[in-house]
Formats: structure tokens, C-alpha cells, sequence
């Protein structure tokens, strides 16, 4: 079965950072196009970065883009969000997901990890 473990959630102050991972198994993770999602307390589930399963295409929701930066490391079978510049609006559960294409189309996501941005 697919499995998706992200780590590395907590709490930060405007303008930190944060780095997730996610470990990733039961699949062929070289070969698939991956995905971080996020979902605030009351909001949909949204699309906010690709990634190609080479990394030679990454995509960005346009309200990340220059802060946030996905990638990969395909011999771990991990994937990776840096989050730099972090606002009180980045809060959310952040989760990963394998995807068909890079830009949200879902095949499975993971439990999610929790990131909080507060002074």
C-alpha cells in the first residue's frame, strides 16, 4: 500500500522557516510526479507545490512562489518542503501526496503534518 509520513511541522514566528519531510513507500517513488498540499481550519484542501519525479519541472501555488521550495531525493524515497518567509496565513495541516501530474491530481496523500506561523 501506498504510505506517506510527513514530519517536521511546528510552530514559527513570521518570517521563519520550516523544513517538512516526507517519507514515502509502497510505490515507485522515483517514477512519480509528487506533490505538498495544505488545508486551513475551514478551507478546502489546496495545491501549493509540484515536482516532477526527475525534479526537472516544479511548480508553485502563486502565493508561495519565492518562499516555499519543493524537492526531492529520490535514492531516500523522500520528499521535501522548505518553507522560508513564512506568514500566520501559511497555517494549515500540510500534507504530501503522490500525483499523477505535479499539479494536484492526487493518486493518495499522508495524515498531514500541523504548521502553525504566530509571533
Amino acid at each position: 500500500q501506498v504510505q506517506l509520513v510527513e514530519s517536521g511541522g511546528g510552530l514559527a514566528q513570521p518570517g521563519g522557516s520550516l523544513r517538512l519531510s516526507c517519507a514515502a513507500s509502497g510505490f515507485t517513488f522515483s517514477s512519480s510526479a509528487m506533490s505538498w498540499a495544505r488545508q486551513a481550519p475551514g478551507k478546502g484542501r489546496e495545491w501549493i507545490a509540484g515536482i516532477w519525479s526527475d525534479s526537472s519541472e516544479r511548480n508553485y501555488v502563486d502565493s508561495v512562489k519565492g518562499r516555499f521550495t519543493i524537492s526531492r531525493d529520490n535514492a531516500k524515497n523522500t520528499l521535501y518542503l522548505q518553507m522560508n518567509s513564512l506568514k500566520p496565513e501559511d497555517t494549515a495541516v500540510y500534507y504530501c501526496a503522490k500525483d499523477r501530474t505535479g499539479w494536484g491530481d492526487w493518486d493518495s496523500w499522508g495524515q498531514g503534518t500541523q504548521v502553525t506561523v504566530a509571533s
